[in-house]
């Protein structure tokens, strides 16, 4: 596989991904903010921020296909590495509270380190010869 389409595949899998996540976070918010990593608020209390995290996920996956539709590789990249602060700070936050380790770093690390590294295969594509 080229490193061309190994940044692709990674790119259409995040951005399906980020909104398979949000979409859950609006239509089944208590169950899915069980496996972030964090204790959920009683139930009817808190879902606002939930859905907010939702539309957050929705809007990055978006992001994300649509530049990859468009063409735009390099500015992906950048986006791209722009948005790995995201689950990092997740990993951190989810550790500061007392969350499980295993999910800091085996959901929201892994997520972190795969994005990085698709950044930097998008980053480092040189420009199709015409």
């Amino acid at each position: 596989m080229t490193m061309k389409r190994l940044a692709t595949v990674l790119a259409v899998l995040s951005g399906l991904f980020l909104v398979y996540t949000g979409i859950s976070f609006l239509v089944a918010p208590q169950p899915t903010a069980d496996g972030f990593g964090l204790p959920t608020w009683p139930q009817d209390q808190g879902e606002g921020f939930l859905a907010v995290k939702g539309m957050r996920d929705i809007g990055f996956g978006l992001v994300i296909l649509t530049l990859l539709l468009a063409g735009q590789r390099k500015a992906l990249g950048l986006a791209t590495a722009a948005m790995a602060v995201v689950p990092v700070g997740d990993m951190l936050i989810v550790l500061s509270e007392g969350g499980p380790a295993a999910t800091a770093y085996g959901v929201h690390g892994l997520a972190a380190a795969t994005v990085a590294v698709t950044a930097g295969l998008l980053v480092r594509e040189r420009p199709a010869a015409t």
